[in-house]
């Protein structure tokens, strides 16, 4: 069965909504705030709840990061909300009917759940990948969607993950043949240290190595053969 969110859930959300909006009411720091000028918070809070993960945070440190950037959420709803577009329940409301419409394979379209579930994760990368198709048909472009300001390191591998499931004819190592790669080690721990050390090179040699994998990322997407 779906778990119902408790009355203990909504008070505690509508209060942390009311507070939110008592501030950009009365706290001159807060009603000046803008979409634009939250990017940077946004962008540092996410980046804390992956450090709190990555170390092993007890739940009480995550359950502050998380907080933080459910703060960011509400500000950005409430931001909205006082030009008369959309309000957080209304975020809420899209994300969930979103969770069910492309995972058919837990919900029906009324949201109720399936009599049988997918027994394998490349089934429901499927019906995934199905779903939302059906929601842009005109979406050709397998790459379309990345954020161009994505990390160029998490940029190449989504690209690689999305050429693959398009079904883009590229080899195992997603690299022109005339380059010349080196064994990839066996841990990430190893991996690690592999990449560190070619952004060091790349260093001694005057090189941005954030600036040229974007670039090979950018000269990827180009250059890929789209099925018809």
């Amino acid at each position: 069965m779906t778990p119902t969110p408790t009355s203990a859930d909504s008070s505690a959300l509508d209060a942390l909504i009311g507070t939110i909006a008592a501030l950009r009411e009365h706290c001159p720091w807060m009603g000046a705030l803008t979409h634009e000028s939250l990017v940077e918070y946004l962008i540092e809070e996410a980046y804390e709840v992956v450090d709190s993960i990555e170390a092993d945070a007890v739940d009480d440190e995550l359950r502050g990061e998380l907080g933080d950037v459910l703060l960011q959420v509400v500000l950005h709803a409430r931001l909205a909300e006082e030009r008369g577009s959309f309000d957080f329940k209304d975020v809420a409301a899209d994300i969930n009917a979103k969770m069910i419409r492309r995972n058919r394979h837990v919900f029906k379209a009324d949201g109720s759940l399936q009599e049988s579930f997918p027994a394998s994760v490349e089934e429901i990368i499927l019906k995934w990948d199905a779903a939302k198709r059906a929601e842009k048909p005109e979406r050709k472009d397998p790459f379309e969607g990345i954020p161009p300001h994505l990390p160029a390191l998490a940029a190449a591998q989504k690209s690689l993950d999305r050429a693959a499931r398009a079904g883009l004819d590229i080899d195992a190592k997603g690299a022109p043949a005339d380059v010349v790669i080196p064994p990839i080690p066996a841990t990430e721990e190893a991996l690690g240290e592999l990449l560190l050390a070619v952004v060091a090179g790349a260093r001694e040699q005057g090189l941005d190595a954030e600036r040229a994998l974007r670039a090979a990322v950018r000269s990827f997407q180009n250059n890929q053969v789209r099925p018809s």
